[in-house]
Protein backbone atom coordinates (compact mmCIF):
# COMPACT_ATOMS: atom_id res chain seq x y z
CA UNK A 1 0.00 0.00 0.00
CA UNK A 2 1.42 3.24 -1.20
CA UNK A 3 1.92 5.87 1.82
CA UNK A 4 2.79 5.37 5.67
CA UNK A 5 0.23 5.98 7.89
CA UNK A 6 0.39 8.44 10.82
CA UNK A 7 -0.88 10.98 12.53
CA UNK A 8 -0.72 13.25 8.87
CA UNK A 9 -2.80 10.39 7.41
CA UNK A 10 -0.42 9.63 4.53
CA UNK A 11 3.63 10.17 4.38
CA UNK A 12 5.94 11.21 7.04
CA UNK A 13 7.87 15.03 7.92
CA UNK A 14 10.50 15.48 9.64
CA UNK A 15 11.57 18.88 11.47
CA UNK A 16 15.57 18.97 11.03
CA UNK A 17 17.93 20.28 13.68
CA UNK A 18 18.32 23.18 11.09
CA UNK A 19 14.97 23.70 11.15
CA UNK A 20 14.10 22.30 7.58
CA UNK A 21 11.53 20.00 7.20
CA UNK A 22 12.40 16.60 5.61
CA UNK A 23 9.37 14.42 3.92
CA UNK A 24 9.07 10.87 2.53
CA UNK A 25 6.64 8.17 1.78
CA UNK A 26 6.46 4.01 1.09
CA UNK A 27 5.77 4.18 -2.63
CA UNK A 28 4.15 1.83 -4.82
CA UNK A 29 6.68 -0.46 -5.16
CA UNK A 30 6.91 -0.91 -1.64
CA UNK A 31 10.21 1.18 -0.80
CA UNK A 32 10.47 3.97 0.91
CA UNK A 33 11.08 7.31 -0.73
CA UNK A 34 12.30 10.85 0.46
CA UNK A 35 11.80 14.19 -1.15
CA UNK A 36 15.55 15.01 -2.97
CA UNK A 37 15.63 18.38 -0.96
CA UNK A 38 14.33 19.56 2.64
CA UNK A 39 11.68 22.34 2.75
CA UNK A 40 11.89 25.36 4.57
CA UNK A 41 8.15 25.20 6.35
CA UNK A 42 6.01 22.28 6.79
CA UNK A 43 3.11 23.73 4.81
CA UNK A 44 5.81 23.31 1.60
CA UNK A 45 7.04 20.14 2.87
CA UNK A 46 2.86 18.51 3.09
CA UNK A 47 2.38 20.22 -0.31
CA UNK A 48 5.19 18.03 -1.62
CA UNK A 49 3.25 14.97 0.32
CA UNK A 50 0.65 15.99 -1.41
CA UNK A 51 1.74 16.03 -5.03
CA UNK A 52 2.89 13.12 -4.53
CA UNK A 53 -0.11 10.87 -3.39
CA UNK A 54 -1.43 12.17 -6.19
CA UNK A 55 1.09 10.61 -8.33
CA UNK A 56 0.99 7.73 -6.45
CA UNK A 57 -3.07 7.01 -7.62
CA UNK A 58 -1.89 5.66 -10.62
CA UNK A 59 1.04 3.24 -9.63
CA UNK A 60 1.37 2.66 -13.72
CA UNK A 61 2.54 6.33 -14.50
CA UNK A 62 4.48 6.72 -11.03
CA UNK A 63 8.08 7.08 -11.11
CA UNK A 64 10.46 7.59 -7.92
CA UNK A 65 11.56 10.71 -7.09
CA UNK A 66 14.76 9.95 -7.12
CA UNK A 67 14.36 9.18 -10.87
CA UNK A 68 11.87 12.49 -11.51
CA UNK A 69 14.98 14.34 -9.43
CA UNK A 70 17.71 12.65 -11.98
CA UNK A 71 16.00 13.63 -15.23
CA UNK A 72 15.55 16.97 -13.56
CA UNK A 73 18.69 17.79 -13.56
CA UNK A 74 18.94 17.03 -17.20
CA UNK A 75 16.27 19.64 -17.61
CA UNK A 76 13.10 19.84 -16.37
CA UNK A 77 10.05 21.19 -18.41
CA UNK A 78 8.37 24.00 -17.82
CA UNK A 79 5.46 21.82 -18.54
CA UNK A 80 6.70 19.87 -15.46
CA UNK A 81 8.26 22.64 -13.52
CA UNK A 82 5.40 25.88 -13.83
CA UNK A 83 2.08 23.75 -11.85
CA UNK A 84 4.17 22.78 -8.62
CA UNK A 85 6.10 26.47 -8.69
CA UNK A 86 2.57 28.30 -8.73
CA UNK A 87 1.65 26.40 -5.62
CA UNK A 88 4.52 27.43 -3.82
CA UNK A 89 4.52 31.14 -4.33
CA UNK A 90 3.42 33.23 -2.03
CA UNK A 91 2.53 36.81 -2.18
CA UNK A 92 3.75 39.22 1.41
CA UNK A 93 4.07 35.68 2.98
CA UNK A 94 0.75 34.28 1.89
CA UNK A 95 -0.16 31.48 -0.72
CA UNK A 96 -2.01 32.79 -3.75
CA UNK A 97 -5.49 32.71 -3.49
CA UNK A 98 -7.50 30.06 -5.18
CA UNK A 99 -8.57 32.99 -8.04
CA UNK A 100 -5.40 34.08 -8.74
CA UNK A 101 -4.12 30.24 -8.56
CA UNK A 102 -7.06 29.27 -11.40
CA UNK A 103 -6.33 32.14 -13.46
CA UNK A 104 -2.44 31.40 -13.39
CA UNK A 105 -3.45 27.69 -14.46
CA UNK A 106 -6.08 28.29 -17.57
CA UNK A 107 -2.83 30.82 -18.54
CA UNK A 108 -0.80 27.72 -18.42
CA UNK A 109 -2.99 25.52 -20.11
CA UNK A 110 -4.32 27.75 -22.92
CA UNK A 111 -1.66 30.42 -23.75
CA UNK A 112 1.93 29.41 -22.19
CA UNK A 113 2.59 25.96 -22.48
CA UNK A 114 1.47 25.26 -25.89
CA UNK A 115 4.25 26.73 -27.57
CA UNK A 116 6.85 26.71 -24.35
CA UNK A 117 6.15 23.78 -22.18
CA UNK A 118 8.25 20.94 -23.66
CA UNK A 119 11.80 22.93 -23.00
CA UNK A 120 13.76 22.75 -20.55
CA UNK A 121 12.99 25.49 -18.58
CA UNK A 122 16.65 26.11 -17.97
CA UNK A 123 17.19 26.06 -22.14
CA UNK A 124 14.82 28.63 -22.96
CA UNK A 125 16.30 31.52 -24.91
CA UNK A 126 15.04 35.00 -25.91
CA UNK A 127 14.85 33.53 -29.46
CA UNK A 128 12.25 31.53 -28.06
CA UNK A 129 10.72 33.19 -25.70
CA UNK A 130 10.14 35.97 -28.73
CA UNK A 131 8.79 33.30 -31.16
CA UNK A 132 6.31 32.49 -28.56
CA UNK A 133 5.22 35.77 -28.30
CA UNK A 134 4.84 37.03 -31.95
CA UNK A 135 2.62 33.82 -32.42
CA UNK A 136 0.09 35.07 -29.58
CA UNK A 137 -3.19 36.45 -30.65
CA UNK A 138 -3.01 40.68 -30.74
CA UNK A 139 -6.36 41.06 -30.52
CA UNK A 140 -6.08 39.39 -26.70
CA UNK A 141 -3.40 42.34 -25.10
CA UNK A 142 -4.53 41.71 -21.73
CA UNK A 143 -3.86 38.07 -22.00
CA UNK A 144 -0.97 38.11 -23.80
CA UNK A 145 0.60 40.79 -21.03
CA UNK A 146 -0.65 38.62 -18.03
CA UNK A 147 0.90 35.13 -19.60
CA UNK A 148 3.95 37.13 -20.62
CA UNK A 149 4.19 38.45 -17.14
CA UNK A 150 3.33 34.50 -15.51
CA UNK A 151 6.20 33.24 -17.72
CA UNK A 152 8.63 35.73 -16.94
CA UNK A 153 7.78 35.36 -12.92
CA UNK A 154 7.90 31.43 -13.19
CA UNK A 155 11.27 32.00 -14.80
CA UNK A 156 12.63 33.78 -11.89
CA UNK A 157 11.27 31.78 -9.49
CA UNK A 158 13.12 28.69 -11.53
CA UNK A 159 16.66 30.80 -11.22
CA UNK A 160 15.63 31.45 -7.70
CA UNK A 161 15.33 27.83 -6.37
CA UNK A 162 17.75 26.44 -8.54
CA UNK A 163 20.72 29.13 -7.62
CA UNK A 164 20.65 27.91 -3.88
CA UNK A 165 21.09 24.25 -4.81
CA UNK A 166 23.37 24.75 -7.39
CA UNK A 167 21.52 22.84 -10.31
CA UNK A 168 22.54 25.04 -13.41
CA UNK A 169 19.84 27.17 -13.78
CA UNK A 170 20.36 30.18 -16.30
CA UNK A 171 22.08 33.45 -15.20
CA UNK A 172 19.83 35.80 -16.89
CA UNK A 173 15.65 35.91 -17.40
CA UNK A 174 15.25 35.13 -21.08
CA UNK A 175 11.87 37.22 -20.73
CA UNK A 176 13.56 40.41 -22.21
CA UNK A 177 10.68 42.07 -24.15
CA UNK A 178 10.48 45.76 -23.39
CA UNK A 179 6.64 46.36 -22.56
CA UNK A 180 5.58 43.03 -22.97
CA UNK A 181 3.85 42.59 -19.64
CA UNK A 182 1.63 45.56 -20.22
CA UNK A 183 -1.19 46.17 -22.27
CA UNK A 184 -0.07 49.52 -23.83
CA UNK A 185 -3.60 50.56 -23.66
CA UNK A 186 -3.42 52.47 -20.01
CA UNK A 187 -6.05 52.99 -17.85
CA UNK A 188 -9.48 53.45 -19.41
CA UNK A 189 -10.63 56.73 -19.23
CA UNK A 190 -13.81 56.86 -16.85
CA UNK A 191 -16.39 59.39 -17.83
CA UNK A 192 -18.00 59.53 -14.60
CA UNK A 193 -21.74 59.69 -14.95
CA UNK A 194 -23.48 63.19 -13.09
CA UNK A 195 -26.20 62.64 -10.96
CA UNK A 196 -29.24 63.24 -13.30
CA UNK A 197 -27.48 59.59 -14.95
CA UNK A 198 -27.43 57.51 -11.85
CA UNK A 199 -31.26 58.54 -11.09
CA UNK A 200 -31.95 57.50 -14.90
CA UNK A 201 -29.80 53.45 -14.36
CA UNK A 202 -31.68 53.33 -10.97
CA UNK A 203 -35.01 53.52 -12.46
CA UNK A 204 -34.20 51.68 -15.19
CA UNK A 205 -32.88 48.65 -13.45
CA UNK A 206 -35.57 45.66 -11.59
CA UNK A 207 -36.93 46.89 -8.71
CA UNK A 208 -35.32 44.67 -6.38
CA UNK A 209 -31.65 45.72 -8.32
CA UNK A 210 -32.37 49.27 -7.53
CA UNK A 211 -31.25 49.77 -4.10
CA UNK A 212 -27.83 47.68 -4.97
CA UNK A 213 -27.32 50.95 -7.66
CA UNK A 214 -27.69 52.97 -5.01
CA UNK A 215 -25.11 51.40 -2.43
CA UNK A 216 -22.54 51.30 -5.17
CA UNK A 217 -23.28 55.26 -6.34
CA UNK A 218 -23.99 56.77 -3.24
CA UNK A 219 -22.04 54.78 -0.83
CA UNK A 220 -19.05 53.50 -2.97
CA UNK A 221 -19.52 49.74 -2.98
CA UNK A 222 -17.82 47.38 -4.96
CA UNK A 223 -19.87 44.31 -6.98
CA UNK A 224 -18.74 41.92 -4.80
CA UNK A 225 -19.10 43.63 -1.59
CA UNK A 226 -22.70 44.81 -2.55
CA UNK A 227 -23.34 41.21 -3.30
CA UNK A 228 -22.35 39.76 -0.46
CA UNK A 229 -24.20 41.71 2.03
CA UNK A 230 -26.60 40.72 4.63
CA UNK A 231 -29.05 42.12 6.22
CA UNK A 232 -27.16 42.23 9.84
CA UNK A 233 -24.66 44.35 7.33
CA UNK A 234 -27.52 47.49 6.84
CA UNK A 235 -27.33 49.54 10.36
CA UNK A 236 -30.00 52.26 9.03
CA UNK A 237 -30.69 53.69 12.15
CA UNK A 238 -27.43 54.59 12.84
CA UNK A 239 -27.42 55.65 8.59
CA UNK A 240 -24.35 53.02 7.97
CA UNK A 241 -23.52 50.44 6.28
CA UNK A 242 -20.66 47.70 7.36
CA UNK A 243 -18.44 46.54 5.05
CA UNK A 244 -16.09 43.62 6.07
CA UNK A 245 -17.02 40.33 3.56
CA UNK A 246 -17.04 40.26 0.03
CA UNK A 247 -17.42 37.55 -2.79
CA UNK A 248 -15.30 36.65 -5.71
CA UNK A 249 -15.59 33.43 -7.89
CA UNK A 250 -13.32 30.66 -9.15
CA UNK A 251 -14.71 28.44 -11.90
CA UNK A 252 -18.67 28.63 -10.73
CA UNK A 253 -17.95 28.58 -6.98
CA UNK A 254 -18.13 31.57 -4.75
CA UNK A 255 -15.96 32.13 -2.12
CA UNK A 256 -16.41 34.27 0.48
CA UNK A 257 -14.20 35.88 2.69
CA UNK A 258 -12.73 39.22 4.08
CA UNK A 259 -11.61 41.96 1.96
CA UNK A 260 -8.05 41.73 0.61
CA UNK A 261 -6.57 44.64 3.03
CA UNK A 262 -7.82 45.49 6.36
CA UNK A 263 -8.88 49.13 5.45
CA UNK A 264 -11.11 47.39 3.01
CA UNK A 265 -13.25 46.74 6.53
CA UNK A 266 -15.04 49.66 7.56
CA UNK A 267 -18.46 51.31 8.07
CA UNK A 268 -19.88 53.43 5.51
CA UNK A 269 -21.88 56.14 6.17
CA UNK A 270 -25.10 56.40 3.78
CA UNK A 271 -25.86 59.88 2.44
CA UNK A 272 -29.39 60.39 4.03
CA UNK A 273 -31.23 60.84 0.98
CA UNK A 274 -30.94 57.19 -0.14
CA UNK A 275 -31.74 55.51 3.20
CA UNK A 276 -35.64 55.50 2.48
CA UNK A 277 -34.99 53.58 -0.06
CA UNK A 278 -32.81 51.23 1.51
CA UNK A 279 -35.69 50.42 3.55
CA UNK A 280 -37.93 49.77 1.26
CA UNK A 281 -36.18 47.56 -0.33
CA UNK A 282 -35.61 45.40 2.88
CA UNK A 283 -39.09 45.33 3.44
CA UNK A 284 -40.26 44.34 0.65
CA UNK A 285 -37.25 42.14 -1.09
CA UNK A 286 -34.95 41.18 1.96
CA UNK A 287 -36.47 38.04 4.63
CA UNK A 288 -36.65 38.79 7.99
CA UNK A 289 -33.55 36.63 9.14
CA UNK A 290 -29.92 38.81 9.68
CA UNK A 291 -28.05 36.63 7.72
CA UNK A 292 -30.28 36.92 4.38
CA UNK A 293 -28.63 38.19 1.43
CA UNK A 294 -29.64 41.75 0.23
CA UNK A 295 -29.56 41.53 -3.26
CA UNK A 296 -29.45 37.50 -4.39
CA UNK A 297 -29.42 36.43 -7.83
CA UNK A 298 -32.56 34.59 -7.27
CA UNK A 299 -35.46 36.20 -5.76
CA UNK A 300 -35.73 35.48 -1.95
CA UNK A 301 -32.98 33.01 -2.26
CA UNK A 302 -29.29 32.81 -1.17
CA UNK A 303 -27.51 32.56 -4.17
CA UNK A 304 -24.94 35.15 -5.51
CA UNK A 305 -24.88 37.38 -8.37
CA UNK A 306 -21.76 36.37 -10.86
CA UNK A 307 -20.97 39.31 -12.93
CA UNK A 308 -22.13 37.47 -16.29
CA UNK A 309 -25.47 37.44 -15.24
CA UNK A 310 -25.57 40.61 -13.03
CA UNK A 311 -24.37 42.74 -16.56
CA UNK A 312 -27.25 40.79 -18.95
CA UNK A 313 -29.49 42.86 -16.84
CA UNK A 314 -27.22 45.94 -16.05
CA UNK A 315 -26.21 46.37 -20.03
CA UNK A 316 -30.04 46.86 -20.54
CA UNK A 317 -30.44 49.17 -17.84
CA UNK A 318 -27.36 51.25 -18.78
CA UNK A 319 -28.58 51.26 -22.37
CA UNK A 320 -32.36 52.78 -21.08
CA UNK A 321 -30.58 55.59 -19.38
CA UNK A 322 -29.04 56.42 -22.34
CA UNK A 323 -25.19 55.53 -21.09
CA UNK A 324 -24.28 52.65 -23.12
CA UNK A 325 -20.76 53.13 -22.42
CA UNK A 326 -21.14 52.82 -18.51
CA UNK A 327 -19.42 49.75 -15.84
CA UNK A 328 -20.85 49.16 -13.17
CA UNK A 329 -17.56 49.95 -11.32
CA UNK A 330 -18.08 53.77 -12.75
CA UNK A 331 -20.19 54.39 -9.66
CA UNK A 332 -17.66 53.82 -7.44
CA UNK A 333 -15.74 56.82 -9.17
CA UNK A 334 -18.76 58.72 -9.41
CA UNK A 335 -18.74 57.87 -5.57
CA UNK A 336 -15.70 58.92 -4.79
CA UNK A 337 -15.58 62.03 -7.12
CA UNK A 338 -19.01 63.44 -4.65
CA UNK A 339 -17.15 62.97 -1.82
CA UNK A 340 -14.53 64.73 -2.44
CA UNK A 341 -16.25 67.45 -4.11
CA UNK A 342 -17.99 67.62 -0.30
CA UNK A 343 -14.53 68.45 1.30
CA UNK A 344 -13.72 64.86 2.22
CA UNK A 345 -9.87 64.88 3.08
CA UNK A 346 -7.50 61.90 1.82
CA UNK A 347 -7.89 60.36 4.68
CA UNK A 348 -11.38 60.13 4.59
CA UNK A 349 -11.84 58.87 1.12
CA UNK A 350 -9.25 56.28 2.09
CA UNK A 351 -11.82 54.96 4.90
CA UNK A 352 -14.51 55.83 2.98
CA UNK A 353 -13.75 53.50 -0.08
CA UNK A 354 -11.40 51.02 1.60
CA UNK A 355 -8.48 52.00 -0.01
CA UNK A 356 -4.67 51.07 1.83
CA UNK A 357 -3.03 53.85 -0.05
CA UNK A 358 -3.85 57.84 -0.93
CA UNK A 359 -2.87 57.52 -4.18
CA UNK A 360 -6.26 56.93 -5.50
CA UNK A 361 -7.83 59.06 -2.88
CA UNK A 362 -5.83 61.85 -4.50
CA UNK A 363 -6.61 60.73 -7.82
CA UNK A 364 -10.38 61.39 -7.37
CA UNK A 365 -9.63 64.85 -5.17
CA UNK A 366 -7.82 65.94 -8.34
CA UNK A 367 -11.09 64.68 -10.64
CA UNK A 368 -13.19 67.01 -8.21
CA UNK A 369 -11.46 69.76 -8.72
CA UNK A 370 -11.31 69.51 -12.18
CA UNK A 371 -14.94 69.36 -12.95
CA UNK A 372 -15.51 72.28 -10.88
CA UNK A 373 -13.22 74.28 -13.05
CA UNK A 374 -15.46 72.64 -15.50
CA UNK A 375 -18.21 74.38 -14.13
CA UNK A 376 -16.52 77.76 -13.47
CA UNK A 377 -15.87 77.77 -17.50
CA UNK A 378 -19.21 77.21 -18.09
CA UNK A 379 -20.56 79.75 -16.18
CA UNK A 380 -18.08 82.54 -17.74
CA UNK A 381 -19.09 80.95 -21.45
CA UNK A 382 -22.38 81.41 -20.45
CA UNK A 383 -21.92 85.00 -19.30
CA UNK A 384 -20.08 86.34 -22.19
CA UNK A 385 -22.85 84.97 -24.49
CA UNK A 386 -25.64 87.36 -22.10
CA UNK A 387 -23.54 90.09 -23.17
CA UNK A 388 -22.87 90.27 -26.84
Amino acid sequence: MAGKKGKRGWGALRKLPSGRYQAAYTGPDARRHTAPRTFETKGDAEEWLNQERRRCADPDTWSSPADRENKRKGGVTLAEYAPGAIARRRKRGQPLSPRTIEHYRQLLDRVILPGLGALPVDKITETDVSGWYDALDPTKPTQRAHAYALLKQTIDQHIRENRAADRGAPRANPCTIDGAATTGRGKRDVDVPDVQEVAALTEAMPDRLRALVLLCAWAGLRFGEVTELRRRDLRLKQGVVRVERAVTWVGNQPQVKPPKSDAGIRDVALPPHIVDAVKTHLAQHVPSHPDALVFPATAGGDDHWQHGPFYRVFMVARDAAGRPDLRLHDLRHFSAVRAAGADATVAELMARLGHSTPGAAMRYQHRAKGRDAQIAATMSQRALEATE
